[in-house]
């Protein structure tokens, strides 16, 4: 593949010809050599239902032609125009009360409006026939990050065919959805209505009375949307074939099932906004995610902010650094671009104080501009060196949108469950060990995994739990907690003891589960045969299983109420591996210690010894391994090199047992050979990034 590629979203049809030819210089000081343009240019466009008016995007494509910009085409079909909202009011949406939206915002469409599903792919279709012989176009970006739900009457109707195509019949939705309960079965498909606030749900919209219901408005609303993207890409890729295809996702987002549409994309691609400057381990998980949607295919990190977003009650500045330093923890986790939102501050509306590479002065000496053509200097000087490479993982995070659905929507056992905050706690206690993780589905086969952790793995589908058993049973570690197993793919209660099709493996029955309020803590005292938890207990909240081991070992008990001395974490031996439960809300500090446990006995080891501020990851391109040490913390870290290594950035050369500085939000990309043993020398390596260098003690 061709180098990393670097630049990010801009819009000159926002700006007069002028400012393009300053940006035009600014672009070429920052070496700035991919933009992303015509994602908001449908009403510019489209002026009337029969009136394309191409003239300034064509102007606009030939600028960057002219001036040798890689280009990532927007199909325009992020937000419709006004005159469409005005002739067709069945593109607006329907809000969760049932109000029908005005013409405004841009998450605006309705899915399955007649209107939207004409337009937006002719749109598309358009832009591919004007534009798609050019050979500077790398990619087609369909839409923009997508999502939203929608409970209009034309959602209504394709919600009752989606569920004809699925049950066939409506004894079989009555039986899926358990009916029964409160009179609610269905003998006409018209009967159905979507579970909005006027309907099903419990007086907010994250609690619903029928789940089965709910839980299928929220998978067809992800395949609405995505049937949205496909039209799209059918389009694109009829009159341009090898024009790679893809949209910005958005991380952790709960409405759309990301493992569902990874298939359809050419290449995932998403944006990265962190709610806080100390999400570090949240964005790794993101990164994760995002390469674990395609089996561990790189993917595009396609906006960031340079510096300050504009969309929070209080929005702070990336301090110097911490630019160059996420941008860089993307690229480590497999990211192939570096590509931000924006690259000129808007002159108006919501996103006039989002930051930008280039502010509203068109100023070159700026903190943010400098740091940003620094970032682009090294990455023409890195070249294709990583570009493309995998990441080997011993270690999977489970990671299922169907159990996020299902058990934050259900009214007990407590309201304050919260299924993304539960995953990052146990990311964390894994990213705290510097080893690689993969994020998996509960499709996933979990060969080729040592590990495999699957918190609130809620919603056990027909036979999925056999592939769990298989893995522990030829030697697998599997780790889990409360509230796992309890339900079918219905989300109904399965018929047998909890935790359901995982009992035997985890050698254990759940009698009942407490549910008290945040601040009620009980305490995990630990078995003294478990001697490498450093204290002797843990504090835990908000959900308390009451326990029964039947073949499991007791690892910790709790230390108050009425439950005290039975058993709150248990072991299980599983034919050559073992199964670990917990049965209430741990604490980091107890998971860090359980998963350092495990992991040394899978002699799964960071290559450097490390602080807890610094951050390791790696990728494998041919022959050479590529280790990102990224320091996080506010102070300098030191590390003894474990081999001999080559510095990327510095071409500094280092033997094994050099001692090497890393100052505060600094970064070293290490490069050595797979298969070579420590102590050998290969003289050309230097080379191969174009200077030879004298070995440094500090970088």
């Amino acid at each position: 593949m061709r180098k990393v590629l670097f630049g990010g979203d801009y819009n000159p049809e926002q700006w007069p010809k002028d400012v393009w030819e300053t940006d035009t210089a600014l672009f070429d000081e920052a070496h700035i050599d991919t933009v992303s343009v015509g994602i908001f240019m449908w009403g510019l466009i489209q002026k009337s239902e029969k009136e394309y008016d191409f003239t300034l995007m064509d102007e606009i494509m030939e600028h960057l032609y002219r001036t040798k910009r890689n280009v990532c085409l927007g199909t325009a079909t992020a937000a419709h125009p006004a005159w469409m909202a005005k002739k067709y009011p069945d593109i607006l949406r329907v809000d969760f009360e049932g109000r029908k939206r005005r013409f405004g915002q841009r998450h605006n469409s309705c899915p399955n409006s007649p209107t939207y599903q004409k337009f937006a792919p002719l749109m598309a279709r358009k832009m591919a026939e004007r534009y798609g012989h050019l050979d500077n176009i790398v990619a087609w970006h369909v839409n923009n990050e997508y999502g939203g739900i929608c409970y209009s009457d034309e959602s209504a109707e394709a919600f009752r065919i989606w569920l004809r195509n699925k049950y066939g019949s409506l004894e079989a939705l009555n039986d899926a959805w358990y009916t029964s309960f409160w009179s609610h079965t269905f003998y006409d498909w018209d009967e159905i209505v979507p579970p909005n606030a006027l309907s099903e749900h419990l007086g907010r919209e994250k609690v619903t009375a029928f789940q089965g219901i709910t839980l299928d408005y929220m998978r067809f609303n992800s395949d609405s949307l995505l049937a949205n993207f496909i039209t799209e890409k059918n389009e694109l890729k009829a009159i341009t074939p090898s024009i790679p295809v893809t949209t910005n996702m958005m991380g952790l987002f709960k409405p759309l099932n990301y493992f569902d549409w990874a298939p359809h994309l050419d290449f995932i691609s998403w944006d990265n906004y962190p709610p806080d400057m100390q999400s570090e381990a949240r964005m790794a998980l993101t990164h994760d995610l995002m390469r674990g949607l395609k089996k561990g295919q790189s993917f595009w990190l396609m906006e960031q902010t340079p510096n300050v977003t504009a969309c929070r009650d209080v929005n702070p500045i990336k301090r110097p650094g911490v630019n160059r330093l996420w941008s860089y923890q993307a690229l480590a986790h497999g990211s192939d671009t570096v590509l931000y939102f924006q690259m000129r501050q808007s002159k108006g509306a919501c996103e006039k104080y989002h930051g930008a590479i280039i502010n509203h002065g068109s100023r070159n000496d700026t903190r943010v501009f400098k740091e940003c053509k620094q970032i682009g200097a090294e990455l023409n000087e890195l070249g294709d060196a990583f570009t493309g490479g995998q990441t080997e993982a011993k270690c999977a995070l489970l990671f299922d949108w169907d159990s996020w659905w299902a058990i934050e929507m259900s009214d007990g056992p407590s309201r304050y469950i919260n299924y993304q905050q539960t995953i990052i706690a146990y990311y964390q206690a894994l990213y705290q060990q510097k080893i690689a993780v993969d994020i998996v589905s509960a499709d996933d086969s979990f060969e080729g995994y040592d590990i495999v952790v699957a918190p609130l793995y809620h919603m056990v589908k027909s036979n999925a739990h056999q592939a769990l058993a298989s893995f522990v049973a030829r030697g697998g570690t599997l780790v889990t907690t409360y509230l796992s197993g309890l339900v079918d793919e219905n989300n109904q209660a399965v018929l047998m003891d909890y935790p359901g099709h995982l009992k035997k493996m985890l050698g254990i029955w759940v009698e009942e589960t407490d549910s008290l309020e945040e601040k009620h803590y009980n305490s995990m005292v630990v078995n003294q045969g478990y001697p490498f938890f450093t204290q002797a207990s843990y504090p835990c909240n908000l959900l308390f299983d009451v326990i029964h081991p039947e073949t499991a070992e007791v690892v910790a008990a709790y230390g108050s109420d009425y439950y005290q001395g039975t058993p709150v974490v248990t072991r299980n031996a599983y034919g050559k591996g073992e199964a670990w439960y917990i049965g209430s809300q741990a604490d980091d500090k107890f998971l860090n210690d359980l998963f350092a446990s495990i992991c040394k006995h899978h002699q799964l080891h960071p290559l450097i010894a490390v602080s807890e501020n610094v951050e390791l990851a790696s990728r494998k391109k041919g022959d050479w391994t590529y280790t990102f040490v990224l320091n996080h913390g506010n102070h300098r870290e030191q590390m003894v090199m474990p081999l001999d290594a080559e510095e990327l950035l510095s071409k500094c050369e280092y033997q094994a047992g050099d001692m090497v500085a890393l100052r505060a939000k600094d970064v070293m990309i290490l490069r050595w050979e797979r298969r070579r043993p420590s102590g050998s020398r290969t003289p050309s390596r230097t080379n191969r990034i174009g200077q030879n260098t004298e070995k440094k003690q500090t970088h």
